[in-house]
């Protein structure tokens, strides 16, 4: 038998209670409570969500129905995917819940999906969404759908042919960017214009997304503690890709970074004193936030107070109509910017923090769009001082174009463009201004006028010399580059310059 240790005691200590352990009691599961309902909320589930805060099973009229699509958004969520796609995947099911409905396809269970319930949802699809992105978002969601229930054993009657393969898929639309025109970019930049904003956090936040291009989701998340710099000293913004699921780092001027500092400073000025360290607090709190500030303005608010702002301000177009600005164009317009100043395109993604390449050829092809629209709409003539006209909705317009930006880029002169193919030899010798396929603009008079008083003196040389020759070819040229200017001189480009330096001398 054991004696009891002569140094442990264990008596009560005199005017105290006896400590006894009492087992913790786990807590409460959130699923437990959250699943059997026809709305999850994402705050309750202790699921960070940017935009959307519930996903709604609702609509699902059909309980087997409506219990595969719980678990496989359970699942998804819980592999890290954000309630706003899991939300995408719920509404494709409710899609073909309303399918059902509409077509009144007897399917009382996985069993009876075959692919000829598959081929008329399909076809039920294109009905309703042919030419929106929806419509394959919503293919490619429900094919997701299909194949987890199978892989992962949730039922084990669903057909084999419950299939939806590559070529079932709807073409891709390729949408355009839409970037804001530098017109309405003027208005909503101009200091007076911010000046409007009601709310300092608003403010902000607007020129965070003109300069930075974040997604509005991103923004207003973003902490305090988002500036940091290199070992140069130079500022970026950090955020969190919330789409990607990554960090990502934006560069910022100072003026920026001032902005954003001394926003910092009225945040924590007007919070309360108890609240959290600086790095986990939120630079645009919520205006009910909790004692740490890590509650931040909802997407919905700001986009609401956007619409107002523009109101207030009125915002029109080129033709003094009202114009539509959202946050996400913001992020167009500095995409379409940044290719239009040629930032090189892998410059452009890491700015964006674009997944793929694809993504910001985007905006390439935009600038491309709109150089095109300027060569197309700009008085161009030809070495004898004719204008040159090109159709551009002929059957050649295409490859026409290719060649003139692979011409532009190869074979640029000082004074123009040639005309020629690439790959065919020129037969002229330099003689640009004496060559049928030479092409110029306006852009180039300055270079016309300076070749001018070139040839001038080269002429009156040749001729003290007797070089005959010399100023007969010399002459032709001169007759053709006379033309070349009285013809750009008269379009209203060359007179409104004329008029600026006239006016600045």
């Amino acid at each position: 038998m054991s004696r009891p240790n002569p140094g442990l005691s264990l008596r009560p200590v005199p005017g105290t209670r006896p400590q006894t352990e009492e087992p913790l009691s786990p807590a409460p599961d959130p699923w437990e409570s959250e699943f059997g309902k026809d709305v999850w909320n994402m705050r309750a589930l202790q699921i960070a969500a940017a935009n959307r805060v519930t996903i709604r099973f609702d609509r699902i009229t059909r309980p087997w129905l409506m219990d595969l699509a719980k678990r496989w958004a359970r699942w998804r969520l819980s592999t890290g995917l954000t309630a706003e796609c899991a939300a995408l995947g719920t509404k494709a099911v409710a899609d073909f819940d309303a399918f059902l409905d509409v077509t009144q396809v007897v399917v009382s269970g996985t069993a009876e999906i075959d692919r000829d319930v598959v081929e008329r949802f399909l076809a039920y699809q294109h009905t309703h969404r042919a030419g929106q992105v929806s419509h394959r978002i919503g293919v490619g969601q429900f094919n997701m759908f299909l194949l987890a229930v199978r892989r992962y054993g949730w039922v084990t009657d669903l057909p084999n042919t419950a299939l939806i393969y590559t070529e079932d898929y709807p073409k891709e639309v390729v949408r355009q960017p839409r970037a804001l025109s530098e017109h309405v970019m003027r208005q909503l930049e101009h200091p007076t214009n911010l000046a409007k904003w009601p709310n300092p956090h608003h403010r902000l936040i607007t020129v965070i997304l003109m300069r930075c291009g974040l997604r509005i989701s991103d923004a207003v998340a973003l902490p305090q503690d988002c500036v940091v710099r290199d070992r140069d000293g130079a500022p970026y913004l950090r955020y969190l890709n919330h789409k990607m699921k990554r960090e990502a780092l934006v560069p910022i001027d100072e003026e920026l970074e001032r902005a954003i500092a001394e926003h910092i400073a009225y945040v924590n000025e007007t919070s309360s004193p108890n609240g959290g360290s600086v790095g986990a607090r939120v630079l645009f709190p919520h205006g009910r936030s909790n004692a740490q500030g890590t509650d931040h303005i909802s997407t919905h608010t700001y986009r609401t107070c956007l619409r107002r702002w523009v109101s207030r301000c009125e915002i029109t177009d080129e033709h003094g109509l009202s114009t539509v600005v959202s946050a996400h164009r913001f992020r167009h317009t500095l995409g379409t910017r940044l290719i239009n100043l040629d930032v090189p395109q892998e410059v452009v993604r890491r700015i964006l923090d674009h997944d793929s390449h694809q993504m910001t050829a985007h905006y390439a092809r935009l600038s491309d769009t709109s150089i095109r629209r300027h060569w197309e709409a700009a008085r161009k003539v030809n070495a004898s001082g004719v204008e040159v006209t090109l159709d551009p909705d002929g059957p050649l317009a295409e490859a026409a174009w290719s060649k003139q930006r692979l011409g532009r880029a190869t074979q640029a002169l000082p004074n123009g463009y040639c005309g020629l193919p690439v790959q065919k030899t020129c037969p002229h010798a330099n003689a640009c201004l004496t060559c049928p396929m030479f092409i110029t603009t306006t852009e180039f008079l300055p270079h016309h006028r300076e070749h001018r008083t070139q040839l001038l003196q080269i002429i009156s040389a040749a001729e003290a010399r007797g070089q005959q020759r010399l100023v007969e070819m010399n002459t032709q040229v001169l007759g053709n580059l006379d033309r070349i200017i009285d013809t750009l001189a008269d379009t209203p480009d060359a007179v409104r310059d004329r008029q600026d330096t006239d006016n600045a001398s």
